[in-house]
């Protein structure tokens, strides 16, 4: 597992997949640290690793990144750790669209193609 405070090469990210599930690498980001936490088994354990560092759970939000796709299918909004009705996301994806905005922001800010 990984924080990435800085930015990662797209290169590293493809060796993640590769290494993994072999055309996707799991996801949590924090919106409000602006930090990315990435190649683990389970957005769980990525979740507890950034609150463990002290992000807050309602900041939390899992993703899949599939390196060899690109434009809207580079990124999935898929994760159980994001449903939260107290937070009015319902489901396993991200239902709130600037909320989809800013975490796709953030990884073009800390993933470099």
């Amino acid at each position: 597992m990984k924080v990435i405070t800085d930015t990662l090469s797209f290169d590293e990210l493809k060796r993640m997949a590769a290494s993994t599930f072999g055309d996707m690498v799991k996801v949590v980001v924090d919106l409000d640290k602006n930090l990315v936490a990435l190649d683990a088994e389970l957005h769980s354990d990525l979740e507890a690793l950034l609150m463990e560092q002290g992000s807050q759970q309602k900041s939390l939000w899992g993703i899949n990144l599939y390196p060899e796709m690109t434009g809207d299918d580079f990124i999935e909004f898929d994760s159980m750790i994001n449903m939260r009705p107290s937070q009015g996301n319902r489901s396993r994806g991200v239902d709130n669209g600037e909320l989809r905005k800013k975490i796709t922001e953030l990884v073009a800010k800390r993933i470099k193609r």
